[in-house]
């Protein structure tokens, strides 16, 4: 949760806060001092977090070096994208030789993290829009040599395509998380029937429901790449839950960041 709170709120806040300040928003969320600080540390052994005083005031400053990795979560959370079934999907072929072992598990990891799905052990397939992505992380893993990225149609599979797909994601695994999303947030969300003007969340309440909303829900844009319907089952929980989340994005984060300046900054 302090990871998420850092992406959502350290940029915005010119990159410093005061200790005193994200201890106390992080117990408004149910984090106490102790469990804060535990995850404090480990920021800082990782490199996200530097402590800095500023006028004799102790403080984080976010490590700049931190902000391009970020930026890249925020267009993979806020930005989610489905693919249709008409645009191209990114084939990833690569070979890494056996003395290079921990480099090829750690190229697998990176790849499963974008979403992407197995064919076999050295081919790779995920929607289109993800090319940029996987191209970033062959190079940042240094083995873009061993790796062809083809840009192709819908495979032939000798299967209905969803029947195929199902082998290459583990989909069951996937709607579950959608499925526990909206259920945990449903509630939360404004009623789309009722005519009545929707109240203004309170500032407090909102920043608490909103950081636990976007802590449940960042890793789902990873592990669902945005699958076109021609490879999801039928009743698919994803559009339920992407529309939901940006419904509960319109209604909280605003009155969330509100209530982030006020303690940290007295506005």
């Amino acid at each position: 949760m302090l990871r998420t709170f850092v992406g959502l709120y350290l940029r915005e806040l010119g990159g410093w806060i005061r200790v005193a300040a994200l201890l106390e928003l992080l117990a408004t969320a149910g984090v106490s001092n102790s469990s804060a600080r535990s995850a404090v540390s480990r920021l800082k052994g990782k490199g996200l977090l530097l402590p800095e005083e500023r006028e004799a005031v102790a403080g984080y400053r976010l490590d700049p070096a931190a902000v391009t990795d970020l930026e890249r979560g925020d267009r993979r959370i806020f930005s989610y994208r489905g693919q249709k079934d008409d645009e191209p999907w990114c084939l990833v072929s690569y070979s890494v030789p056996e003395v290079d072992r921990s480099k090829r598990v750690q190229l697998r990891r990176a790849l499963t993290g974008l979403g992407f799905g197995a064919v076999t052990d050295g081919l790779w397939i995920a929607p289109g829009h993800l090319r940029a992505e996987v191209e970033d992380a062959l190079e940042h893993l240094d083995v873009r040599e061993r790796a062809t990225i083809f840009i192709t149609a819908t495979p032939l599979t000798a299967e209905p395509f969803a029947q195929t797909a199902a082998k290459w994601w583990d989909l069951d695994t996937l709607a579950a998380r959608h499925t526990e999303f909206l259920h945990r947030y449903e509630l939360a969300a404004p009623r789309a029937e009722s005519s009545d003007p929707q109240p203004r969340p309170e500032p407090r309440e909102a920043f608490v429901l909103w950081l636990r909303c976007v802590d449940d829900w960042k890793m789902i844009p990873y592990v669902d790449p945005g699958l076109p319907p021609s490879a999801l089952p039928a009743g698919w929980p994803g559009q339920r839950s992407v529309t939901l989340f940006a419904d509960l994005r319109a209604t909280y984060a605003e009155s969330a960041r509100d209530h982030v300046r006020k303690v940290a900054v007295g506005r």
